[in-house]
């Protein structure tokens, strides 16, 4: 088969669908030996993709296709031609925003979360719009979609009205290779030479988004956790600024216990493993979450995890964590304190975090992902699209 894969949706590579991309091609690769693979990749994200140049072409994409709206109408005017050109069998996107409604060949898709319809504001009211509305017509002319949930598969049948029987389940894999248990002595070394982190932290790795990632919640119970404890603790933030950070750096100022928050900015993929090795809990409130990697991958490392069970966290995390309400600020603070203060919790969590984490590997998700390529190869020429609306036509939503 001749496979392609557009990646312009890893935003700089700081993006957990960035993980997805970049695991998935890695583990992907030993197919490159008997099949085609094509990576349709902007410009200055190129250096992203080194690992992948001497198993599977690379086509460049002109730099001046980055912004949104100009990347959704590449996808559906010059996308297909190039695809055309390469004599591609099988696309996949592996994001609902960039979703095709021309079908120049097999088309496969990954859905990772619906969160527009579940978090108010999460982003603007034209992503929203796009997100509720033109991604639903988009879903129903692919060939196949993975959802990485059970949890996503229910809301896209829910949601966007597909039958179950166009879906499949494959689960986001663990990279064993890279996050893995080292001596938690030498971590925090590291973390107190690079960040001046000395004091048990608590660890947080999510873009800054406000408010669907929860930070303000976190900052609220982080002060009442200090407040009551007198600890001397600290909470430490890893990731990009994003929609809504602003508000987040406003909570951090105003906080009295401000001088033990620190926001670390987006973490380098060599550096994360050491600081989740170094952290003494690991708390994701994550008000909905299509997968939700961060937990599993800091259980991987040995570091006890706190998480919210909103979205697919509950499916993920099963019994391996200290599971709480993230809108109860309250709730939050009590596992924050029964952590902090109690070691054999601690360790309880910690061995039953390396058992769950061995559940999820990048090589099944790519033997998965690849078995669904072939379905779609095979499906394209008897496929027939869902039956639309008169008034979903493609034009409007090419321009959208």
């Amino acid at each position: 088969m001749r496979i392609a894969i557009s990646t312009s949706v890893i935003q700089r590579g700081q993006t957990g669908v960035a993980q997805y991309v970049f695991s998935l091609i890695r583990s992907l690769q030993k197919h490159a030996r008997e099949h085609h693979f094509t990576l349709f990749v902007l410009e200055e994200d190129l250096p992203l993709f080194e690992f992948a140049k001497a198993t599977m072409q690379i086509v460049t994409v002109a730099e001046s296709f980055r912004p949104p709206l100009k990347n959704i109408l590449w996808h559906q005017t010059k996308l297909p031609r190039l695809i055309r050109q390469h004599k591609i069998e099988v696309l996949h996107v592996p994001s609902y925003r960039r979703l095709l409604w021309p079908q120049p060949c097999a088309l496969v898709a990954t859905i990772h979360d619906l969160a527009p319809f579940h978090v108010t504001n999460k982003y603007d009211w034209k992503r929203m719009f796009y997100g509720r509305v033109v991604a639903k017509q988009l879903a129903r002319r692919q060939h196949e979609i993975i959802a990485i949930s059970e949890n996503t598969a229910a809301d896209i049948e829910r949601f966007f009205n597909l039958p179950r029987k166009n879906l499949t389940v494959v689960h986001n894999g663990l990279d064993e290779g890279r996050f893995f248990p080292v001596s938690k002595d030498a971590a925090k070394k590291i973390v107190a030479s690079h960040h001046k982190i000395h004091a048990p932290f608590f660890l947080y790795i999510a873009r800054l988004e406000y408010p669907g990632k929860n930070h303000i919640r976190l900052i609220e119970a982080f002060n009442q956790f200090k407040a009551e404890t007198k600890s001397n603790w600290h909470l430490v933030f890893g990731g990009s600024d994003w929609h809504g950070s602003d508000v987040i750096y406003q909570n951090i100022r105003q906080s009295p216990f401000a001088r033990d928050i620190h926001s670390l900015g987006f973490v380098s993929t060599d550096a994360l493993p050491t600081l989740y090795r170094a952290a003494d809990v690991f708390v994701f409130p994550s008000l909905y979450e299509g997968f939700g990697l961060p937990p599993i991958e800091a259980m991987a490392c040995g570091c006890p995890v706190i998480s919210s069970s909103r979205g697919s966290l509950g499916e993920v995390v099963g019994d391996a964590a200290a599971i709480i309400d993230p809108e109860n600020v309250a709730d939050l603070e009590k596992q924050m304190t029964i952590l902090a203060t109690n070691a054999d919790v601690r360790e309880k969590l910690r061995e039953a975090g390396f058992a769950r984490a061995k559940c999820f590997r990048w090589e099944k998700t790519a033997e998965e992902t690849f078995q669904v390529y072939t379905r779609a190869f095979s499906r394209q020429k008897s496929f027939a699209p869902i039956s639309l609306r008169p008034d979903a036509l493609p034009a409007p939503i090419a321009k959208s």
